[in-house]
């Protein structure tokens, strides 16, 4: 088969579309034959040799696919060849074929296309795991996003809302916060000509945001503890603005707050599925019936992965830019 791979770390230029042997399905694996791919910011990580892949699993970047099973492993249970669905990867979905657990599959959501479906994996899971399963948002509570106009930022818009929270976000520009809006984001921000824990407090009458999605990391912490209100969940699972800073204890210990950092890639393989199974019981439903869609900026074919790359690393699209086959 063909996939992008990677000889030497580097720019975008590293990509390198290139024959490679094709991966077999273990015990529990099914084999997909990829239809579309989705770029999300840890293959550009991976790219740069910041974020290998765990050990065993494929070398190629691609944390998300759609496409068709076309074989099986021993003791599969569940799915059947011809099969169409997307998948959550622990890599290798910038490929023709790529093995994953059965149980980092899902089936492709009533209504969608396949090249649709592959924008859903990565975001839908992390956005319910962090901010439904950890972070335990409730109806009625307020949500700040950072990043509203990203992949992970416009799919948790559209669940926060289709669960009654209110939804604050945070974005660069009129025209991506216009596109939150319409998203259904309640509260504008834009963090470059405002100052985020001041606006919070103004849209919710100096209370703060019960619970804070945080793409940024360390540049952001001490403001984000005070952004938060009593009681509220910083949820940090990006780390654009560096990984070291320093905490003010008594300030959250103030707020009765927690905070919380997780990924998925290197998750045991038990959890991803309880995270799969979640994702398929409470957000399928809400793609099925149109209340949640992935958005797609634009489509690309694979083997300009690197085009793809310098989108992203720009910040030129809104949602998801995904790789077709």
């Amino acid at each position: 088969m063909r996939a992008i791979t990677i000889p030497e770390p580097g720019g975008p230029e590293a990509l390198v579309w290139a024959e490679v042997p094709d991966p077999q399905p273990a015990e529990g694996e099914v084999l997909i034959e990829v239809v579309a791919s989705a770029v999300n910011r840890a293959d550009l990580l991976q790219r740069q040799g910041f974020y290998d892949p765990p050990p065993g699993s494929s070398p190629y970047p691609g944390l998300e696919c759609a496409g068709r099973i076309i074989g099986l492993g021993p003791g599969v249970h569940g799915w059947a060849v011809g099969d169409e669905v997307c998948a959550l990867l622990a890599g290798g979905g910038y490929a023709e074929k790529v093995a994953v657990p059965g149980g980092q599959v899902l089936p492709v959501p009533n209504g969608l296309d396949l090249v649709s479906a592959a924008a859903l994996p990565e975001v839908t899971c992390t956005v319910w795991s962090n901010v439904f399963m950890i972070a335990h948002l409730r109806p009625g509570e307020t949500l700040l996003v950072h990043g509203g106009a990203s992949g992970i930022g416009t799919m948790a818009i559209q669940l926060a809302k289709a669960v009654g929270a209110r939804v604050a976000v945070t974005a660069g520009g009129p025209e991506k916060l216009a596109r939150c809006a319409e998203l259904g984001a309640d509260i504008l921000i834009d963090y470059r000509e405002q100052d985020f824990v001041q606006e919070i407090r103004k849209a919710t009458d100096g209370r703060g945001a019960d619970v804070i999605l945080d793409i940024i990391g360390a540049k952001y912490l001490q403001r984000n503890i005070k952004a938060l209100a009593v009681s509220g969940r910083l949820a940090v699972i990006g780390l654009q603005g560096g990984v070291k800073a320093e905490l003010n204890l008594a300030a959250l210990m103030a707020k009765r707050a927690a905070i919380t950092g997780a990924g998925l890639r290197a998750r045991p393989l038990n959890e991803k599925a309880a995270i799969v199974a979640a994702v398929r019981e409470h957000v399928w439903p809400l793609v099925g019936n149109g209340q949640v869609r992935p958005i797609v900026d634009r489509t690309l074919p694979m083997p300009e992965a690197a085009e793809a790359h310098r989108i992203v690393e720009d910040s030129a699209h809104v949602g998801k830019v995904v790789l077709t086959l």
